[in-house]
């Protein structure tokens, strides 16, 4: 979706990158994902975007099976339905809003995502799956995996 591939860069978040990584594509994944937004119009209204721009992103989002389109009989309007690969998309989209509420929101976080059982907020944070410590940034490092240390090493 980037226009360009990022063909020497071995690493998932570039090839995430250009699946999501356009300008808009997040914003109209949020809305179809916290706002209930499925159709062509509500999106464009919502978003103030392009016509053009919002046909080719939800286009590249039905390949990419992150949305899947659908008809409803007796409906002349399509509906853009979040698949459940577009689904698990919600903690990128809160961890990119809990950023910007800390580093771009000098009034303070203009949404919050709240449990719908039971009112409380929803945040994310970075857990060890062995010990169920939460480390901070620096203390978290990359590892190759083993078939990328073998193709680096030639084997």
């Amino acid at each position: 979706m980037l226009g360009r591939l990022y063909p020497g860069q071995i690493c998932s978040a570039a090839r995430a990158l250009e699946v999501v990584g356009e300008r808009w594509s997040l914003l109209i994944i949020r809305d179809a994902m916290f706002a209930g937004i499925t159709r062509f119009t509500d999106f464009q209204r919502n978003l103030g975007i392009a016509p053009n721009i919002l046909t080719k992103r939800l286009g590249e989002f039905v390949e990419a099976g992150i949305f899947e389109l659908r008809s409803a009989d007796g409906d002349r309007y399509a509906e853009y339905v979040l698949t459940p690969k577009g689904r698990e998309l919600q903690p990128v989209v809160v961890a990119l809003t809990e950023w910007g509420d800390r580093w771009a929101a000098p009034d303070g976080p203009p949404v919050t995502y709240e449990h719908d059982g039971c009112g409380g907020r929803v945040a994310l944070k970075l857990e060890c799956e062995r010990c169920g410590g939460t480390p901070p940034p620096e203390g978290i490092k990359v590892r190759l995996s083993r078939w990328l240390q073998a193709v680096r090493s030639g084997s």
